[in-house]
């Protein structure tokens, strides 16, 4: 019902910054709580950011003032903007669709920074 494709991953040096995007299918997204969250090896999947339909966005500590989530409630585009990275910041990057109570999931894009 809900399709979501990343995109904008790449690689970077350490300190340098990134931008994410994600595409949301469906007609529903302004409705939708939109979230990032990331993988790194050997690690579990941890919340990055997260935006609700009010714009109301919260942030894991970890990445507060230096990342920015964004929506664009025209062209059902979801933004992470990543400034200052860190080499512990290294992982596949997840777009998350909650809706009606449902998680989506896109596919990730891989995020890498280099020392």
């Amino acid at each position: 019902q809900v399709q979501l494709v990343e995109s904008g991953g790449g690689l970077v040096q350490a300190g340098e910054s990134l931008r994410l995007s994600c595409a949301v299918s469906g007609s529903f997204f302004r409705r939708n709580v939109m979230g990032w969250y990331r993988q790194a090896p050997g690690k579990q999947r941890e919340l990055v950011a997260t935006i609700t339909p009010g714009i109301t966005t919260n942030y894991a500590d970890s990445v507060k003032g230096r990342f920015t989530i964004s929506r664009d409630n025209v062209k059902n585009m979801v933004y992470l903007e990543m400034n200052s990275l860190k080499a512990e910041e290294k992982a596949v990057y997840y777009c998350n669709a909650q809706e009606r109570g449902v998680n989506y999931w896109g596919k990730g894009t891989q995020v890498t920074v280099s020392t």
